[in-house]
């Protein structure tokens, strides 16, 4: 079997220069299938999940482009990258600085909602190469007349499925009518199905499709764990005994909304944990120090809301707890993401009401991975729960009963128990004939 590197790509000298000194020899899945395409300067519509290396993967071609097309004297960017989210923008911005170490010549500017835009103008009026910009802001700037797309050789929209589910199609087709139309663009989405496929034909020209599907693979080395609960004060005293009891080192706790997150916040402080929120109404400037505390050790617990999913790359996380479970399965597989980075091994912890049992399901049905059900003793709930689907847990999820037998609070069927009264009508399903 032969071993793809970074040299056999055909990347510039000075890219390989800066991979080398990154530590980064061999290139993932993601960057062996895409980075030569790219090079190719076909259209790409790419899957692939946060954690598989998507970014080096079409910034590390596109740094290649700059350098081997003549550049000319003009305004505005020759590559654009247009990103759902802040994090996600800053995180691209300091991709390229580490990518383009070597490429002096090579200036980036990253545009984006909570960001001074006198700072941002200082940026505008040097000259630059790339631009990172969320859809909003670059709107602002389009409408101000600050930017000229005129001369983009490159459109790169990452996490395109994202910037659907935020409603910023328009935004987007906006931005795209002003680029020209002999671009290369480049889609990159956590899935490539639905919606996402319809509105990436108006966007690509005969897109060649790559797919990486590693949800499996990615969560082997994540525990995962869930807990039946009665009413919030349930899950504050599931969470306190987490928190103390378990090996918790750094954690990240998903909460459903920005004001559930700073009640949260001011609770586990007052009970001596090193707390802090990350949500949309802060500051980028508040959120980025709150980023880097995390990072440094200062900060131990993160209540967030889902803005921090994607686009939060800080290998030091042990735990990550769904106080809330996200209404979207694919939020669930991002959030779980946060943990386990860089071979290490993590613990996902979900808490789920009477009202959850269908979105626990679905769950289970998108990773193709069973959730162990657990209890802790003098925090049970009050009532029996999980009326499972299917055949019992073999395991495989992080902990599983691997003896193949019943778990004390996990496999249960309501039919076998006439106590059982459920909180909701159950609602069955034509074709399946069970509880939905």
């Amino acid at each position: 079997m032969v071993i793809m590197t970074f040299n056999s790509l055909s990347l510039d000298p000075k890219i390989l220069k800066a991979l080398t000194e990154s530590g980064y020899t061999e290139p993932t899945k993601i960057q062996e299938k895409a980075i030569p395409r790219i090079l190719a300067g076909v259209d790409i519509r790419a899957s692939a999940q946060t954690g598989t290396g998507k970014t080096a993967a079409f910034l590390l071609p596109t740094l290649h482009h700059l350098l081997t097309r003549e550049a000319k004297p003009m305004r505005g960017p020759r590559v654009l990258i247009v990103a759902p989210t802040r994090e996600l923008a800053i995180q691209i911005s300091g991709q390229i600085e580490k990518y383009a170490k070597f490429l002096p010549q090579t200036k980036a500017v990253c545009i984006c909602g909570g960001v001074s835009y006198q700072i941002e103008n200082r940026k505008l009026s040097r000259p630059y190469e790339i631009l990172i910009a969320t859809p909003g802001r670059l709107i602002d700037y389009m409408k101000q007349r600050r930017i000229d797309l005129s001369k983009v050789e490159v459109l790169i929209l990452d996490e395109a499925d994202r910037m659907l589910d935020m409603g910023f199609l328009e935004p987007v087709r906006e931005i795209v009518a002003a680029l020209p139309k002999s671009r290369q663009t480049l889609l990159f989405s956590a899935t490539l199905q639905g919606r996402i496929m319809k509105v990436s034909e108006e966007f690509l020209k005969s897109p060649e499709d790559i797919a990486i599907h590693v949800e499996r693979e990615k969560h082997e080395n994540i525990t995962q764990k869930l807990y039946y609960v009665d009413n919030m004060g349930h899950k504050n005293r599931l969470l306190e005994h987490i928190l103390n009891e378990e090996d918790v080192k750094y954690a990240i706790i998903f909460s459903a909304t920005k004001r559930h997150a700073d009640q949260l916040v001011r609770e586990l402080r007052e009970k001596g944990h090193k707390a802090a929120p990350l949500h949309g109404d802060m500051s980028q400037n508040q959120r980025m120090r709150t980023t880097a505390k995390l990072r440094e050790g200062k900060i131990e617990v993160l209540v967030a809301t889902d803005v921090a999913a994607r686009g939060l790359d800080v290998n030091l996380i042990t735990h990550v707890i769904n106080f809330d479970l996200p209404r979207n399965v694919e939020d669930y597989v991002h959030r779980i993401g946060r943990t386990g980075r860089a071979g290490a091994n993590g613990t996902a912890v979900s808490f789920a009401a009477d009202r959850d049992f269908g979105l626990v399901h679905r769950i289970e049905k998108f990773t193709g991975q069973p959730i162990d059900v657990k209890e802790i003793e003098g925090l049970e709930p009050s009532k029996q729960k999980s009326p499972r689907r299917g055949p019992p847990s073999r395991g495989g999820g992080g902990g599983g009963n691997r003896g193949g037998g019943r778990s004390k609070s996990s496999r249960f069927n309501p039919q076998e128990n006439k106590r059982f009264k459920p909180k909701f009508k159950p609602r069955r399903d034509s074709k399946s004939k069970v509880y939905a």
